[in-house]
């Protein structure tokens, strides 16, 4: 059965999903934040050990610990003061000890995973078919954010996105037989492996990150190899658009580099709500 064509859902599971959303989305701004921290503390860790130097006693930096706080002032964020969306409207988009500015940038994930939440459990259901792509939204808005803010794309997001859509796949939950998901992962990962070392070839220069190629194979699990032309299109002209609206403004960031991720990405949500079929036939598949 094709789910991109399901009728609607009852308002109340859509819109209990998007609660859901919120509070998820809350959370994935914390992730946005900590992981690529962690990770760069990983990677001195294990730099230091290598080194033989001994590591230093610290306090524990993880998803959960410690509180979030001001990063202004240091004040200690209250359980009140974290409702999603609620808090930022009532503190007027300010940390009430200091009255600094909160980014504004948060409630708009909260609200971005409340809204795709909503799509998915409106358009799958509230079932596993409808929280496997909410699943696939959150982790693929997660992913852009912090390839946009480090040029990151996390193992520790990728390859979960990338296996939970093999298992989907296997059980059904999304219109992708397992055999074109495998494919769609080896298609995906190779061709953009392929395009990296001939760039490197040419001209001796990195045009991407290994994160692309996992990302790239994992969107090919979730849409299967089939769609994967028209995704890289999208992507790439989604990027060239924006890279040259950046390069006039003088927003580029240092060495005019523009992570790919972000549009990967786009692209990728951008067939989750049309649906594969409508991409293919948008590039005369």
């Amino acid at each position: 059965m094709n789910i991109w064509n399901m009728g609607a859902l009852p308002w109340l599971d859509a819109s209990l999903l998007a609660l859901l959303g919120l509070l998820i989305g809350s959370f994935l701004n914390v992730v946005v934040y900590r992981l690529p921290k962690m990770m760069e503390q990983q990677w001195k860790d294990e730099a230091a050990e290598l080194a033989g130097t001994e590591l230093p006693e610290r306090a524990p930096f993880n998803l959960m610990l410690p509180r979030s706080r001001c990063p202004h002032c240091g004040h200690a964020i209250a359980w009140y003061e974290n409702i999603p969306l609620l808090s930022y409207l009532a503190l007027a988009g300010k940390c009430s000890a200091c009255k600094a500015p909160i980014s504004i940038r948060y409630p708009l994930v909260e609200l971005a995973v409340a809204g795709l939440f909503f799509y998915c459990t409106w358009t799958f259901g509230a079932n596993s078919r409808g929280l496997a792509w909410c699943a696939f939204s959150a982790m693929l808005l997660t992913l852009a954010l912090i390839d946009w803010d480090t040029t990151l794309l996390p193992d520790d997001l990728t390859l979960p996105l990338l296996w939970l859509g093999m298992v989907a796949a296997a059980l059904q939950w999304i219109p992708v037989s397992l055999n074109d998901a495998l494919w769609g992962a080896v298609a995906g990962y190779l061709s953009l492996w392929l395009v990296y070392w001939g760039f490197k070839l040419a001209t001796g220069k990195e045009g991407m990150g290994f994160g692309d190629f996992k990302l790239f194979a994992a969107l090919g699990v979730w849409f299967g190899w089939q769609t994967l032309i028209p995704i890289i299109l999208i992507a790439s002209v989604i990027g060239a658009v924006i890279g040259i609206g950046l390069k006039f403004n003088s927003s580029l960031r240092e060495g005019g580099y523009v992570p790919f991720g972000p549009f990967l990405a786009g692209a990728g949500l951008s067939a989750l709500v049309f649906g594969p079929q409508a991409l293919r036939q948008a590039v005369g598949l």
